[in-house]
C-alpha cells in the first residue's frame, strides 16, 4: 500500500479544510468556521454508532440549530457533509452509492447535487483503495453516476478532452468559469486535481485561483473548487502530500476548526474515526457484555482484520 488509510483519511478532510481557508488568501484565516460543521457532526455520528443513522444525523444538526437556508448556495456544504460517508464506505462501491444517496435524503432532492456528491465520493473511494487511474477515472465516474439528465457527465468528458490535449489552466477556466454552476465547479475541481495529480499544493492553489477568477462569485462558491480539489488531492496524496509548513501553521495557530475547539481536536476526531472504521472494538463502551459478576475489566481495545468484527 502506497499510503496508510489514516494518512488518506486525514488527507481528505484536512485537504478539504485547507482548500476552504486558502480561498481567503490567508492560511490562518478562520472566516468560514461553519462550512464543514455538518461534516464534523456526521463524523461524530459514525464514531458513536459505528453505522449510518439518518435520524441521528438530523438530531445532531437540529441540536446545534444548523440549517441550510434556501438563499444559501448549499451544494458545497452538502458535498462536504457527505465526505465522512465516502470515507467510511469506500471499500464497497455498492454500499458507497446506497449510503451516499441515503444521506442525501436529509436535504433537497437536486439531481446536480446528487451527481456531484456521487462523483466526488466515488473518486475519493478509488483513491483510498488505490484503484484511481487518472486515464480511466472520468469514464469510471460517469459509469458510477449511471443514467442521469444532468450535465455533469458531459462536463467531465470535457475535462478528459482538455487533459488529453494538455490544455492549460486558462483554457480550462474559459471553458468552466463562465457561470456559477455546480457542474462547472465539479469539472474544474477534477481538472485541477488530475492535471497536478502528485502535487497537493499546486492543485489547491490553482483551484483557488480559479475561484477568484470566476465571475460574480460569492464567499462560499469562491471556495467550492478549492474544497473539492483539496479533498480529492488529499485522498490521493495522503497527509504526507500536504506541505509541512501548512500543517505547522495550523498546529501553531490551533484555532477553532469547523466548530471544534482547536485544530488538534480535529486530528483526534479523525484518529477516532479511523479506529471505528478499521475494526477497533472499545470494550469500555459496552463493559457489561464482557464482565462477570464480581470481576472488573481493564480498559482496552480489540483489533480485528477487515470485515471480521466491524459492527457495521
Amino acid at each position: 500500500m502506497r499510503y496508510s488509510p489514516i494518512s488518506r483519511f486525514k488527507g481528505t478532510l484536512l485537504g478539504a479544510f485547507l482548500g476552504e481557508i486558502l480561498a481567503t488568501g490567508d492560511i490562518q484565516s478562520q472566516s468560514y468556521l461553519d462550512l464543514g460543521r455538518m461534516a464534523v457532526l456526521g463524523t461524530e455520528s459514525l464514531i458513536a454508532l459505528g453505522r449510518l443513522d439518518l435520524d441521528d444525523w438530523i438530531a445532531r444538526q437540529q441540536q446545534e440549530s444548523l440549517h441550510l437556508a434556501a438563499v444559501d448556495n448549499i451544494s458545497i456544504k452538502i458535498i462536504l457533509a457527505t465526505l465522512p460517508i465516502a470515507l467510511f464506505f469506500h471499500e464497497n462501491s455498492i454500499k458507497l452509492r446506497q449510503n451516499l444517496l441515503h444521506v442525501l435524503k436529509i436535504w433537497e432532492d437536486d439531481p446536480i447535487i446528487r451527481d456531484g456528491t456521487l462523483a466526488v465520493g466515488y473518486a475519493i473511494a478509488l483513491a483510498l483503495t488505490e484503484k484511481l487511474n487518472p486515464l480511466t477515472l472520468i469514464p469510471q465516474t460517469i459509469f458510477f453516476l449511471q443514467e442521469t439528465p444532468t450535465s455533469i457527465p458531459k462536463k467531465l468528458l470535457t475535462v478528459q478532452s482538455l487533459l488529453e490535449q494538455g490544455a492549460g489552466l486558462s483554457r480550462a477556466q474559459a471553458e468552466f468559469a463562465k457561470e456559477e454552476q455546480l457542474s462547472n465547479t465539479i469539472a474544474m475541481a477534477f481538472y485541477c486535481f488530475l492535471s497536478t495529480l502528485e502535487d497537493f499544493r499546486l492543485a489547491v492553489l490553482r483551484a483557488n485561483y480559479n475561484g477568484n477568477f470566476m465571475q460574480d462569485s460569492t464567499p462560499i462558491t469562491s471556495q467550492a473548487t478549492g474544497v473539492i480539489t483539496g479533498a480529492l488531492s488529499g485522498a490521493y496524496n495522503g497527509i504526507g502530500g500536504i506541505p509541512v509548513n501548512w500543517q505547522v501553521l495550523l498546529l501553531q495557530n490551533n484555532s477553532p476548526t469547523w466548530g471544534l475547539t482547536s485544530f488538534s481536536q480535529m486530528l483526534k476526531l479523525i484518529d477516532a474515526f479511523v479506529a471505528v472504521w478499521s475494526g477497533v472494538y472499545d470494550i469500555g463502551l459496552n463493559p457489561t457484555e464482557l464482565t462477570q459478576e464480581g470481576c472488573e475489566v481493564a480498559l482496552l481495545s480489540v483489533y480485528a482484520a477487515p470485515r471480521v468484527i466491524r459492527s457495521r
